[in-house]
């Protein structure tokens, strides 16, 4: 877990580990029929690219959200499904890391026998959280339970230290809500509140579910609804969370018990194995004399049940289909809008996957990426680095003390691509055939205790945060590092067979939104070793925030959904790497002709490809539930903003589509932002 990244040796032999990379036909560079050519692109540039696209892919029940991100995802898990499947079909040896793919894929299917057990696989644990009788047993609960991948009030991790980037240290996070931001707890109109009663229920639910009589899950829903939202109470914003130095709050931990006093602090370290844990990073440390002042007033009892709802609440996707169902009811349906359950081998293959990651990924990569495509990658990524440079080298407003310091960080960037050169040792991670949930919870432990065996010790920086199946990037300020997974380097972002400006229009704005994402609201603030350190004179620092709180506005004033607005400040940082990653990638292509000039295809110039290849990326259907909740708790902006809101920004698009004063899509120049 690092909260900070910017959403692994194998035991035995894989049938499926040593194949060739499998040959596929790349689709069409452009497909038109993906357009909506009766919408002018100085209309709605995003209706324009992506109207086909989304025509044609009408959202199924399972979904709340299906776009091009999510069809590649969609394509990559057939292919995972087809390695796994050869698993279990195939004779593993015992004890092997594709035995334990294969039985831990087979239990997630095993409909039988999850109905059979129905609550069992958590009893035991539930009379264990009943026994707290005083402080040190209650401490001592809530530390098991984090090691079990939950995270009752808050949450700890072990990652660099941000101001010694070189040693890790135990980090605590805020956490402990069930239904992830504070806004659904706090905001008084009518529809939270109708949110609010949908989770009461599901938590009753679960209780009665579990074995309680209905008074008891009366009381139990009561009590943990009142501890969550006196959790949201104590908690900071989503935009106070994008402060790394009021986010920093490195003590000992005899100084924290004096602040975080509902907690016994050496009793819960010492069951997590941390024993020499002197002192840590106390994230949002206001947060734990807020809770404490809260806690005071609340009853061991009422805590009892908040710990055994989060015990519940994690377990009930790895249960019988009455406890998947109340989960999906109303995590899926409430929040997000969808209107079905996906099918249980998708449910189980992710389960699997995220168990046993690296050993997927390496069948994956085995199978599925050709080495021509991390070449490839590598020299795209040196163009954007160079653009990227000579961007900076001419900002206007950036002097030329913190250029220098710039170009020392983009020039230390670590580039990772495709997959990790060692591969994660999983021989010590037991999966047994006795319940679904106990493979869960040991693998979490599994997890858990490779990350705290690294406390104290020096930061690994050829490890990864992703893996190599992944569809997505990452940028991480603490290792100055930029990572590209295998999964992602896929039409539409990446097409061997595609032109120049398609591929540079896709997977090179992923890059310079990457590269970009070091110099963003929030990476700003580390320096080329990764250390939270402010290595900008205050002018530059000033001229900086003057152009960030002008785009924060601009997204600020858009209208989501109903009359509900973007916020542009939870999503800068983001949206400056999309603004950023456009311009360094647009610099980059045009610098690739080396002043040739390029024939149109299929009717469209290089220059209105290279934003067409953009646009794809983000076609999307959504619902307006998943609207609503992902502005609350994703720091992205919705695929159609980031193609409207940022190409509006971004003169080379003006050009290129012939943009003028009289289309909708037009923003005057002195209203334009520009960065990077």
């Amino acid at each position: 877990m690092n909260k900070r990244i910017l959403w692994t040796l194998l035991a035995g032999t894989l049938a499926a580990g040593c194949s060739t990379p499998v040959k596929q036909s790349a689709p069409a560079a452009i497909d038109l029929a993906n357009l909506d050519s009766t919408v002018a692109p100085g209309t709605d540039f995003y209706e324009y690219a992506c109207g086909g696209w989304i025509k044609n892919n009408p959202l199924k029940p399972e979904y709340a959200r299906f776009g091009t991100f999510d069809q590649l995802r969609e394509n990559n898990r057939e292919q995972l499904r087809t390695l796994v499947e050869e698993l279990v079909s195939t004779p593993q040896q015992s004890g092997s890391v594709g035995e334990k793919i294969s039985l831990f894929y087979s239990m997630g299917l095993d409909s039988t026998k999850l109905n059979a057990d129905g609550a069992a696989p958590v009893k035991s644990q539930l009379k264990e959280i009943e026994a707290v009788s005083d402080d040190a047993s209650l401490s001592k609960m809530i530390a098991v339970l984090h090691k079990e991948g939950m995270a009752p009030y808050f949450a700890l991790f072990v990652g660099p230290d941000d101001k010694n980037s070189a040693l890790n240290i135990v980090q605590l996070y805020q956490a402990g809500l069930g239904m992830s931001d504070r806004d659904y707890y706090l905001q008084e109109d009518e529809d939270m509140q109708k949110i609010r009663d949908a989770y009461k229920s599901y938590i009753q639910r679960l209780f009665t579910l579990a074995g309680y009589t209905p008074e008891q899950s009366r009381t139990a829903a009561d009590a943990v609804l009142k501890i969550e939202t006196g959790i949201a109470r104590s908690s900071f914003s989503r935009e106070e969370l994008r402060n790394p130095q009021m986010n920093y709050n490195k003590l000992p931990v005899t100084d924290l018990q004096k602040q975080g006093g509902f907690l016994d602090w050496p009793v819960y370290l010492q069951t997590l194995g941390l024993h020499d844990v002197t002192e840590l990073d106390a994230k949002q440390l206001p947060f734990y004399g807020k809770l404490t002042d809260f806690l005071k007033d609340i009853p061991l009892e009422e805590q009892k049940y908040y710990l055994a709802f989060n015990l519940l609440d994690a377990a009930s996707p790895y249960l019988s289909d009455d406890f998947v169902a109340a989960n999906f009811d109303f995590y899926g349906k409430t929040l997000s809008g969808k209107e079905e359950q996906q099918p249980r081998w998708k449910r189980a293959l992710s389960t699997a996957d995220n168990a046993l990651s690296e050993a997927v990924g390496q069948m994956y990569v085995a199978k599925y990426f050709p080495p021509a495509s991390k070449e490839k990658m590598q020299t795209l990524v040196g163009n954007l680095q160079k653009a990227l440079g000579h961007r900076i080298a001419g900002l206007e407003w950036m002097g030329d003390t913190t250029k220098r310091k710039a170009q020392e960080k983009l020039a230390t960037f670590t580039v990772k691509i495709g997959y990790p050169d060692k591969w994660r040792d999983y021989s010590g991670l037991a999966i047994q055939n006795d319940s679904y949930w106990d493979n869960v919870r040991r693998s979490n432990i599994f997890d858990m205790e490779y990350q705290l065996a690294d406390a104290g010790k020096p930061v690994d920086k050829s490890r990864w945060y992703m893996s190599p199946q992944t569809v997505n990037a990452y940028y991480n300020p603490a290792t100055n590092e930029i990572c590209f997974p295998a999964a992602i380097l896929q039409p539409p972002f990446f097409n061997p067979e595609a032109d120049d400006a398609v591929n540079y229009g896709a997977i090179g704005v992923v890059i310079g939104h990457e590269m970009t994402h070091g110099f963003d609201d929030q990476g700003r603030n580390f320096d080329k070793d990764g250390n939270l350190t402010d290595w900008w004179t205050p002018e530059d620092s000033a001229r900086f925030t003057e152009r960030a709180d002008k785009l924060a506005a601009q997204y600020d004033a858009i209208i989501v959904a109903d009359t509900v607005h973007a916020n542009g400040r939870f999503t800068l940082g983001e949206n400056i790497a999309d603004h950023g990653g456009l311009l360094v990638a647009h610099e980059a292509y045009r610098n690739s002709l080396g002043g040739k000039t390029v024939a149109p295809i299929d009717g469209f110039t290089d220059e209105q490809r290279f934003f067409l290849g953009y646009a794809a990326l983000w076609a999307q259907n959504i619902r307006t539930e998943e609207i609503l909740r992902l502005t609350k708790i994703d720091p992205h902006s919705l695929g159609k903003w980031r193609v409207n809101a940022a190409l509006r920004n971004i003169e080379p698009f003006y050009e290129a589509f012939n943009i003028t004063e009289q289309d909708p899509m037009y923003m005057a120049p002195e209203e334009r932002v520009v960065i990077w």
